[in-house]
């Protein structure tokens, strides 16, 4: 059986969301990492559906998201569009000074970081292809395609999560980001010649991203968000520690 570059991409999301809702099953966590009570069942069912949600969206949200998606990838890969346009803010310049272009970056690696997950996706999708492996993708074949990857891919993805998590959790930069980021929303809808809707809502796909990742570890005490992060990082670890050992 033969599939285009797409199919194959629709088959290895919904088959690494399986993964995904099979690592975050409490019960079986529960038995290999040392929870304190206040990281019960339901914390660890919102952190698997924030995954589900907007880091590893199904497909239909896929379509709908892919233009925004897009757009984002290219304020990341070329951010002075944006930068410009908030340079130009006497209001950001005073609240921020020095800082602003530092806050704007520590932005830009929060998207940059939540978006590495789609293209971890493409590089099995890549795998899939080369190595003629189709679907359906079973957790098995999801895990021997992630077998199949340079370290380096993994090495980025871990870090990725990692900066992620360690952004959203950091109150005070956090409200800084989402303050520049809804100020070029603003900014951006009164410019509709220069700035397309689907920037717009790129953007605005960021900023919920972030503004939901810091509501979720809100729900937790300062020192539990600390052990629900590196919890996250060595489930995630571990993961792929057991995968290269088979």
């Amino acid at each position: 059986m033969i599939l285009d570059k797409e199919k194959i991409l629709e088959q290895i999301i919904m088959g690494y969301r399986n993964v995904i809702e099979e690592r975050y099953q409490y019960h079986k966590l529960k038995q290999h990492y040392n929870f304190p009570e206040t990281i019960d069942e339901d914390v660890i069912h919102h952190i698997k559906n924030y995954f589900l949600t907007y880091v590893y969206p199904n497909i239909e949200q896929r379509k709908e998201l892919n233009e925004a998606f897009s757009s984002l990838d290219n304020f990341i890969k070329h951010p002075e569009k944006l930068f410009n346009l908030m340079v130009d803010s006497m209001s950001l310049l005073f609240s921020h000074g020095r800082h602003l272009p530092k806050i704007f970056n520590a932005g830009l690696k929060a998207m940059k970081s939540f978006r590495g997950a789609t293209k971890f996706e493409n590089n099995l999708v890549k795998k899939a292809i080369k190595t003629k492996v189709n679907p359906p993708y079973n957790i098995h074949k999801i895990n021997s395609l992630i077998r199949l990857l340079p370290y380096k891919d993994i090495e980025e993805f871990m870090a990725n999560t990692e900066t992620f998590f360690n952004i959203i959790y950091d109150k005070i930069l956090v409200e800084k980001i989402k303050e520049i980021i809804e100020y070029l929303i603003n900014k951006m809808k009164k410019k509709p010649t220069i700035f397309s809707k689907k920037e717009i809502i790129g953007l605005e796909l960021a900023l919920t991203t972030i503004s939901k990742g810091e509501e979720l570890l809100n729900q937790l005490n300062e020192e539990d968000q600390e052990i629900l992060i590196s919890s996250i990082l060595k489930i995630e670890k571990d993961n792929l520690e057991m995968i290269f050992k088979k």
